[in-house]
């Protein structure tokens, strides 16, 4: 039988992330841990399962409309794929204990947090990444691209959030004048592989939780398809501000709780 709860927890976020775009999925595994009362890092691991699968068909979409830098994208997998390799060897290593668990906590703390003022400000990053253009030269970028996906790779295994809002973030701060379409469509290309390899990594460590994913994935399927349709008709500055209340809610919740 079906797990309803499990079903419209799957809508629900599937919702969010139908009407916000980016974000909206960094509160499935808070979600996971609090209503579910799943380990953190069963709650991490089933997520970064759930955030591949679920941005699979995005990622085709924009590879057919030809909305995806590859060159950037290539650049940021230098960096995350080694990054999450590593660091779920080092969770291999020590195992999941009372310090690992700790470092989870944080990590998942500081990346809601993260994602909160990258949503909250998202108008404002363009302009921020303009203003950086004197600093941050076509020479540099590389070198910094591959490191900013060093940062994502370790954020996205421990705490199975950043591939989203953060990345996008920081691909406008390194390309501002990168087309929207192109930066949405990099970011999700990037996302998929690290979320699926960090999420790879997690399932050998025992950390998934299969039959709570697949529920989940059912229910978030028609969540998302109403979400896309239903932001038409709300304003984004409203939708912003609920989706930065919840994961500062959430990420006040996860540091407090440890």
């Amino acid at each position: 039988m079906l797990d309803w709860t499990a079903m419209t927890a799957g809508a629900g976020v599937g919702l969010i992330v139908g009407l916000t775009g980016v974000g909206g999925g960094s509160l499935m595994t808070p979600l996971l841990i609090s209503v579910f009362h799943l380990d953190k890092a069963v709650a991490i691991g089933t997520d970064l399962w759930f955030a591949s699968l679920t941005k699979v068909s995005g990622s085709v979409a924009h590879h057919r409309e030809r909305h995806v830098d590859y060159r950037i994208a290539k650049l940021l997998l230098a960096g995350s794929i080694p990054a999450s390799i590593a660091t779920l060897s080092y969770m291999h290593l020590v195992g999941i204990n009372k310090r690992t668990d700790d470092a989870l906590t944080v990590a998942l703390g500081v990346a809601l947090l993260l994602t909160a003022v990258t949503v909250a400000l998202r108008p404002v990053w363009s302009r921020v990444g303009h203003w950086l253009e004197r600093w941050i030269t076509p020479a540099r970028q590389p070198a910094l691209t591959v490191l900013c996906g060093l940062i994502l790779g370790v954020l996205v295994s421990l705490s199975s959030i950043g591939a989203g809002a953060v990345g996008a973030t920081l691909i406008l701060l390194l390309y501002p004048r990168l087309e929207m379409r192109k930066l949405v469509g990099t970011d999700i290309a990037h996302a998929v592989p690290l979320t699926l390899v960090a999420g790879i990594g997690h399932a050998t460590l025992g950390n998934v939780h299969w039959t709570l994913l697949i529920e989940l994935l059912i229910g978030s399927m028609p969540g998302i398809w109403v979400g896309a349709k239903l932001t038409k008709h709300l304003p984004d500055t409203i939708t912003r501000f609920a989706l930065c209340a919840s994961l500062v809610f959430a990420a006040k919740k996860v540091l407090l709780a440890s």
